[in-house]
């Protein structure tokens, strides 16, 4: 059966990935190869084991994303972000670049961005209220975030304007749901990236319900530009997603006038997951993982 991938279709011919491959693979990416046996029940010692990226480490990378999202969500809908009380913690605490409250034409996407807005902010506060009373340790601060020219270099490298225009992803709502696009499909391949690995089952309770929501938000996002005819665009978005986040060729668009790809899932019905390293590519938009982009210093926590 075929799949789509960049809005084609071609042959689910290609190895398959068991769970236990995505867990090494992730691990890889960290540069922990040697301890792959420990964490899928190998033979590898205890130390190395130990050694493994921790809960804590991956609750405080996935807090870099929740902060990046609600920023741009409340800006987008309210005009103002998180306050400074939901934003501090270890690590050099940055800035927010850009940003501004939209004129929406449609209710309806306007109660949608407020409606993402209440959810991000909702995930702020329950990822570092679950760092400090379930994995006892500290929330990392908000890291320096680009809202402003960082789309523009975005919708530049996807080919949406051209290399001297500038995008706007708060001067109307089809600019907002492009730039919604950039996101969330990313937000829901990392929580499926990380799942494997969480050991603490009140953390991967927590975590399982972020990627719930992720994922509906995403679904949601893909329906309003289907709706709005917007099918090459996010066809050159995904595109651009995935000519950075790895050789790989697993991102997709929202289909085209035949077909419709809301659910982007392989031929187990089952949505791809990124490793860290992939996350970083797409926000920070090179393929070499230098900090530029969404986040112009890098994230904080132990995993960059």
């Amino acid at each position: 059966m075929p799949r789509f991938a960049n809005d084609v279709f071609r042959p689910a011919d290609g190895p398959e990935v068991s769970v236990a491959q995505g867990r090494r693979g992730f691990i890889q990416a960290l540069g922990l190869a040697g301890l792959g046996a420990a964490i899928l029940g190998g033979s590898a010692t205890t130390a190395a084991a130990q050694a493994a990226p921790s809960d804590l480490d991956i609750a405080n990378f996935a807090l870099n994303f929740e902060y990046l999202g609600a920023e741009f969500y409340l800006r987008a809908s309210v005009g103002r972000g998180l306050t400074d009380a939901e934003v501090s913690g270890s690590g050099t605490l940055g800035p927010v670049s850009g940003g501004r409250q939209i004129t929406f034409a449609t209710q309806y996407i306007a109660n949608f961005a407020n409606e993402l807005a209440r959810d991000e902010r909702a995930h702020v506060n329950s990822l570092r209220a679950t760092i400090t009373n379930v994995l006892g340790g500290t929330p990392i601060a908000r890291p320096a975030i680009d809202l402003a020219f960082a789309f523009t270099l975005a919708a530049r490298s996807a080919g949406l304007i051209g290399p001297n225009d500038t995008f706007d992803p708060y001067a109307n709502e089809n600019n907002f749901l492009q730039a919604a696009f950039i996101f969330e499909d990313v937000c829901v391949t990392a929580l499926a990236g990380a799942a494997p690995l969480i050991r603490n089952k009140t953390f991967l309770a927590n975590a399982s319900g972020f990627l719930a929501t992720e994922s509906y938000q995403a679904g949601a996002i893909r329906t309003f530009l289907y709706s709005r005819n917007l099918l090459q665009q996010a066809s050159l978005i995904s595109g651009a997603r995935d000519a950075v986040d790895g050789p790989q060729a697993d991102d997709q668009g929202i289909g085209d006038n035949a077909t419709i790809n809301i659910t982007p899932t392989d031929v187990d019905g089952l949505v791809f997951a990124r490793t860290p390293q992939q996350v970083l590519r797409v926000a920070y938009l090179n393929a070499n993982g230098t900090p530029t982009g969404f986040f112009p210093n890098g994230t904080n926590g132990t995993i960059r």
